[in-house]
């Protein structure tokens, strides 16, 4: 007796095309990713990838989603109990993120694909990815590891320092011949000894 037919929950189809996105997006790179493409990849119908995400955008918007939240599971470190080691951790994960994932990292943030609005989603998450590097800066303050501050403030200055050196690293720019991983260790090390020496805001 044939048995009966069952049909692939909506989610499960919703997680295969975003795997499928993805991989196009780490073979092609941005421009790669099209509603056609994706569908290739997943072996569906370009129809099933726009009753899913609506449009390009939809499906952009879903990337994104799963690279800020692969940012923040990056740069938590709950079992580093010092203030200052694990701010330098939560750095290192930080560069060995946007390293690993290189095709994300420029998605997320060099505008390879411009994005006209944030989903509600997509911008609970990158703050949620942001407020994780403020729990490590509010963390540092209350140990005594850093000087006191206004906590976003501080995290923005750390945040841009560590992502214009992946940045450049990931993009080949950097002039000077000494070991990358070496490089960015000084940098995090400076940074947080700087942080703990006094606040980063500048003198009005």
């Amino acid at each position: 007796m044939e048995k009966p037919r069952t049909r692939t929950p909506s989610r499960d189809i919703h997680a295969a095309l975003i795997e499928a996105a993805e991989a196009v997006l780490i073979r092609e790179g941005a421009d790669g990713v099209t509603i056609r493409a994706v569908a290739a990849e997943a072996g569906v119908a370009p129809m099933g990838v726009y009753n899913r995400f609506g449009n390009k955008d939809g499906l952009i918007d879903a990337l994104l989603i799963r690279g800020f939240s692969g940012l923040r599971d990056a740069v938590d470190t709950p079992g580093v109990a010092d203030a200052a080691e694990r701010l330098r951790q939560s750095g290192r994960n930080y560069r060995r993120f946007g390293l690993e994932n290189p095709q994300h990292y420029a998605l997320m943030f060099e505008g390879v694909i411009p994005v006209a609005e944030f989903s509600e989603e997509l911008t609970q998450v990158s703050a949620a990815a942001f407020g994780g590097l403020v729990a490590h800066v509010d963390y540092a303050m209350a140990a005594g590891a850093i000087a006191q501050d206004e906590p976003h403030r501080v995290a923005q200055v750390v945040w841009s320092a560590v992502h214009g050196a992946v940045s450049l690293e990931i993009h080949g720019h950097c002039p000077v011949m000494i070991d990358p991983d070496q490089a960015y260790e000084t940098l995090i090390h400076v940074l947080v000894a700087g942080l703990a020496e006094g606040s980063p805001t500048a003198p009005s």
